[in-house]
C-alpha cells in the first residue's frame, strides 16, 4: 500500500493512479494526510480490504509531504560506518546520536530549495520510517509492528551553522525551509521483499554521489524504534530519519557543496525518488 498527499488530500496510490481516501471511504476517513496515522490500525484494515474505485492520473509535482505535520521528528547521525569514517567520528555504541529537523523544514518530493547565504549546503539521502502505532519500551523483535511504512528523505544540511561553536547547532543547521523533503509516498513494509535491505542513492546533475544499502545501518529500523521508545514515547505519525551512507560533500577532498542551479535526485529502491532544485 502506498499513501500520499495529493494537493493536501490523503490518497492511496494504486497502479500509478490516485484514489481519494475521503471519497473512497464514504467519509469514514477524512482528507487530512496526517490523520491517517492517528487512526492507522483502522485505516490499514479498511484500505487492505476495500474495493477501491478507479483512480485518477496525477503529476508527481502536485504531491506534498506524505506525513506533513508529525509531532516529533527524530534524525539519526553516524548510522553507517562509512559515513562515520568520512565525518571523522567514532562509530556510535549503545544509543545513536539523535537530533531533530524542525517540522517547518518538511516539504514534498519535488521542490525548489533556497540556499542560505554564505553557507555550505550538503546532501544526505536517508530512509525515513513512519510510526503507525504508539511505541513505548518496545522490544526490537516487535518493532516493525509499530512502523506504518517507509519513505524517502533528504537531510539537507547547512554545515557552517550546524558546526558553529561553542556547541554545534545540528537541528538549526538542518532545518532551513525546504531542508527536509520527503516522499513521494509512504510504502507499507509488506510491499518489500525485505524492508531491511533497500538500495539508496543520490545524484547531483546526473552524477551519482551516494550509494548504499540499508542492511548496512548500524542501528536498524527495529533497533531505533526500540532504543528511542526506551527513552520516550514514539507517537503515530512521527518520523525517524535513519541516517545517511558515505558520499556527502563534507567528507570529500576537496569538500563540495550544493550551488544554485543544481538538481539533487534521491532514490530508494521500492519507494521512489525526490527531486530538488537549488536556487
Amino acid at each position: 500500500m502506498r499513501i500520499a498527499n495529493l494537493a493536501g488530500r490523503a490518497v492511496l496510490v494504486d497502479g500509478g493512479l490516485a484514489v481519494d481516501v475521503e471519497t473512497a471511504s464514504g467519509g469514514r476517513f477524512g482528507s487530512d494526510p496526517q490523520a491517517v496515522y492517528r487512526e492507522w490500525e483502522a485505516f490499514r484494515e479498511w484500505a487492505t480490504a476495500a474495493d477501491l474505485p478507479a483512480g485518477t492520473a496525477f503529476e508527481v509535482a502536485a504531491l506534498g509531504a506524505p506525513v506533513p505535520a508529525p509531532r516529533q521528528v527524530f534524525a539519526i547521525g553516524l548510522n553507517y560506518r562509512d559515513h562515520a569514517a568520512e565525518s571523522g567520528f567514532e562509530v556510535p555504541e549503545g544509543l545513536p546520536p539523535v537530533f531533530t529537523k524542525f517540522v517547518t523544514s518538511i516539504t514534498g518530493p519535488v521542490t525548489e530549495v533556497t540556499l542560505p547565504p554564505g553557507g555550505h549546503t550538503d546532501w544526505e539521502v536517508e530512509l525515513v520510517a513512519v510510526i503507525g502505532k504508539a511505541a513505548r519500551n518496545v522490544a526490537e523483535e516487535d518493532a516493525w509492528g509499530h512502523v506504518a511504512g517507509l519513505t524517502v528523505g533528504q537531510d539537507i544540511s547547512e554545515r557552517v551553522s550546524q558546526l558553529a561553536g561553542p556547541v554545534p547547532q545540528f537541528s538549526l543547521g538542518k532545518s532551513f525551509p525546504g531542508f527536509a523533503p520527503t516522499g513521494p509516498w509512504v510504502v507499507t513494509p509488506d510491499e518489500f521483499a525485505d524492508p531491511a535491505d533497500l538500495e539508496l542513492k543520490s545524484a547531483i546533475n546526473g552524477e551519482e554521489v551516494q550509494k548504499g544499502r540499508t542492511r548496512d545501518l548500524i542501528f536498524s529500523v527495529p533497533a531505533l524504534v526500540a532504543r528511542l521508545s526506551a527513552v520516550l514515547p514514539l507517537l503515530p505519525g512521527d518520523l525517524v530519519f535513519t541516517g545517511t551512507p558515505a558520499g556527502v560533500g563534507l567528507g570529500r577532498t576537496p569538500q563540495r557543496w550544493l550551488t544554485a542551479g543544481d538538481e539533487l535526485v534521491s532514490q530508494i529502491e521500492g519507494i521512489g525518488e525526490l527531486r530538488q532544485r537549488f536556487i
